[in-house]
């Protein structure tokens, strides 16, 4: 992981020269400090508090991940997230200034997916393609997915990048898939997902407007009312026969009973 690459993630680039100056890398994350911050110029709290949660995450997300060695029929939220406006980007950007947004883009989705328990399945350009329930399944999986989603627009949309603002869209699906064949070798290795569920995650995030997370009916029901939402009704997506129910999570829910909520 590169360290730059990653501070970009956060916002936080600026202090790229002093973690470099100090010969702070990817192994030595994980044992800094408040006070470790501190001595590197990090004078903010918030940002330190950012900072520190941010390596708190990376500690528990799934370094090597054991893949099943045979397909299986499993329940999976899907997550698309994609950066609104990559056309128009890479047609003012230099190719070389363009790679960096790009890099300091994935690496605020890795975190944002990594923090919530997921599994970032695939790069696409500037596409991102994770799942939640794979290769490791959680308790409120479909949660998880939600909460990743509004983190990551809202991580997105604070980077400071040679592009400016950035805005990110994101369209979430759950339902029953058989996780396939594995497909590639290396960092290329990935596993063939058979059903809806992809597709319709993808059309979702296809129509969201810029900085929104988009769910379909099964996620909607399983997070029940932990949310706000804005109810779309019925839209039609491309590629699927029939409309399909659609909400726009807004962002948490005032319900204080998290039962209640769920029910």
């Amino acid at each position: 992981m590169d360290i730059g690459t990653w501070l970009g993630g956060l916002g936080l680039a600026r202090y790229e020269k002093a973690f470099r100056d100090n010969d702070i890398d990817a192994d030595l994350l994980h044992s800094l400090t408040a006070d470790d911050l501190r001595e590197l110029g990090v004078g903010s709290i918030g940002h330190r508090r950012r900072l520190l949660d941010a390596i708190a995450a990376l500690s528990a997300a799934p370094t090597n991940v054991t893949l099943p060695a045979e397909a299986e029929r499993r329940q999976l939220t899907v997550l698309f997230c994609d950066l609104a406006g990559s056309t128009a980007l890479a047609s003012r950007l230099d190719p070389e200034d363009l790679r960096e947004v790009l890099g300091t883009y994935r690496a605020a989705v890795a975190e944002a997916v990594a923090q919530f328990g997921g599994y970032v399945a695939k790069y696409m350009g500037d596409g991102v393609l994770a799942y939640f329930g794979y290769p490791q399944a959680h308790e409120h999986d479909a949660e998880r997915a939600v909460r990743a989603g509004l983190a990551l627009i809202e991580r997105i949309g604070r980077l400071e990048t040679t592009g400016g603002t950035l805005a990110s869209r994101v369209g979430i699906a759950t339902g029953l898939v058989v996780v396939g064949d594995l497909i590639g070798s290396g960092d290329a290795q990935e596993r063939g997902v058979v059903g809806e569920t992809p597709n319709l995650a993808a059309r979702l995030q296809q129509m969201a407007p810029p900085n929104t997370v988009l769910v379909a009916e099964a996620t909607r029901r399983l997070v029940g009312d932990l949310f706000e939402y804005n109810d779309l009704g019925a839209v039609a997506l491309k590629g699927l026969a029939e409309p399909v129910p659609a909400w726009q999570v807004l962002g948490e829910s005032a319900v204080e009973n998290r039962f209640a909520a769920l029910r």
